[in-house]
């Protein structure tokens, strides 16, 4: 089947750069989604483990791919309604 895949490149050769770019957009896409499921910690893949996974994200660490110059201070009604709720 490989073949015959080869055997139709050779005869359409406009194809290739078609291919190439598929290929580079799908790996692209693959490399991305591991590294946002592995790195991040509010994309979970088991929510019975963990229902609230917002809960457990670190404010003060940025969870953009890129973050200028952003500074966090914790809101005290906030705090305080959440040492309630638990």
């Amino acid at each position: 089947k490989m073949s015959g895949f080869f055997q139709m490149l050779r005869k359409k050769k406009e194809l290739i750069p078609l291919i190439g770019f598929m290929a580079f957009a799908a790996t692209g896409a693959t490399s991305a989604s591991i590294y946002f499921l592995f790195t991040k910690t509010d994309v979970i893949l088991n929510k019975s483990r963990n229902p609230e996974p917002w809960e457990r994200v670190d404010p003060t660490k940025p969870q953009k791919l890129l973050t200028i110059n952003q500074q966090w201070k914790p809101v005290e009604e906030l705090e305080l309604v959440k040492s309630l709720t638990k």
